[in-house]
């Protein structure tokens, strides 16, 4: 460690891909730790200068002193302190860089003075596994000396669900960021880009009283290409249940899975007690993704006989959310937009108000089923019911995904004694 960061606030990242390095940027950014120690786990390159050019270049968004100080600002300071360690410098932040261990309980964390790690290498995703298994495991971060493990992906297990281990819980900044308990709490998931951005979007409707008796709502999201996609056709391994996991992200719309649903109710408990249904779409752009949200709400009509739940109600929801408790996480747009207009975007969700649909129909309850239900009535009843279709966008890598991961980090740091 570093003697000039003895007792500094220190965060560890495990695992450099696109969450990770964008977390790097995102930190250096907020300037909420005094350093940050990024385990590569293995070394990269044939020299320390192309470990640099990794941090500092990105395809998608450019480069990191675009992403600091925008297209015409200054360039970045990057410098080499220790080209032996190797410990960098960007912009005055000290980042050290770890190249040997692979295995989380290896990382000696306790040594290089970090108490906040984030997993970001999307293989240890089981908070059942301890490292006495010899798997390695979210835990061995814990037994290398860190005390809470953030995990930027799902927990996974096949061994037990995610409620029997009480030190475990799933948590997404502004959903559900205030249940954390420092003495409970170790490893925690901050759930996925598609649940972040699904979180925000149902939360108006479920605070409003108009729109907080919800039936039944599916999703899909028309997601970006990811890593774990084939660039091209490749042949499945052994097992493969799902062929299109290996077809060409290049040249296909494919249709996927997501378990959005289970990480929804973790976050949003009333979520239960609705019908949810969510599936996926991976389209050839390289980031953000657009949820297509249905939803249909036993309604009410007015005194003229007309539905309460309209589109104006359900856009205006959207829009005093974004003006009041969820300013800064989730925006309200009556433009036109396309998805490259939200790259880099740093809400959970933008609502594309001009896409806003409702319907009402009626539902008709036979006097069989009225009897059945113990009402004295004997005739058809007709129910109001009303459809609504709500679209929201996502950065689901820099923007959206990782500005609430990061959020999430230091509302954990800050309270955590």
């Amino acid at each position: 460690m570093n003697s000039q960061l003895k007792g500094k606030r220190l965060l560890g990242i495990n695992g450099v891909g696109r969450i990770g390095k964008l977390l790097l940027w995102n930190q250096i950014h907020l300037r909420h730790f005094d350093g940050i120690v990024i385990n590569f786990g293995r070394e990269v390159g044939k020299s320390l200068d192309d470990l640099i050019q990794v941090l500092e270049m990105d395809s998608t968004y450019g480069s990191i002193h675009k992403f600091l100080f925008g297209v015409v600002g200054r360039k970045a300071e990057i410098k080499v302190i220790d080209p032996e360690k190797p410990v960098l410098e960007i912009e005055g932040m000290p980042i050290t860089i770890l190249r040997k261990a692979r295995d989380p309980k290896d990382i000696n964390w306790l040594e290089e003075g970090v108490r906040i790690v984030v997993d970001c290498t999307g293989n240890f995703l089981d908070p059942n596994i301890t490292p006495e298994k010899g798997v390695p495991c979210l835990r061995g971060h814990l037994a290398a000396g860190a005390l809470k493990v953030i995990c930027s992906a799902p927990f996974k297990s096949k061994a037990a669900v995610m409620e029997d281990n009480p030190d475990t819980i799933t948590m997404i900044y502004g959903i559900n960021h205030l249940n954390y308990d420092p003495q409970k709490h170790h490893i925690i998931s901050a759930a996925s880009c598609t649940t972040t951005g699904l979180a925000h979007m149902i939360k108006p409707l479920l605070e409003h009283k108009e729109t907080a008796n919800i039936m039944t709502a599916s999703m899909s999201t028309i997601h970006a290409a990811t890593n774990s996609q084939s660039i091209l056709d490749s042949v499945p391994k052994a097992g493969a249940s799902d062929l299109r996991k290996t077809r060409s992200v290049f040249n296909n719309i494919i249709l996927s899975t997501t378990g959005v649903s289970k990480a929804l109710e973790l976050v949003m408990p009333e979520i239960k007690n609705i019908g949810f249904m969510a599936d996926s779409v991976r389209i050839p752009t390289n980031t953000v993704s657009l949820i297509n949200l249905n939803v249909t709400f036993h309604a009410e009509l007015n005194e003229l006989g007309q539905p309460n739940i309209t589109r104006k109600l359900i856009n205006d929801i959207y829009k005093q959310a974004a003006e009041g408790p969820q300013n800064g996480l989730l925006m309200y747009t009556e433009r036109q937009n396309v998805s490259a207009d939200m790259i880099g975007n740093m809400a959970a969700v933008v609502i594309e108000a001009n896409e806003t649909h409702t319907r009402t129909s009626f539902i008709a309850v036979p006097p069989q089923t009225l009897k059945e239900l113990g009402a004295p009535e004997d005739k058809t009843v007709y129910m109001p019911v009303t459809h609504a279709k709500i679209f929201g966008w996502y950065d689901n890598e820099l923007g959206s995904y990782t500005n609430c991961l990061s959020r999430l980090i230091n509302y954990i740091d800050e309270t955590t004694p």
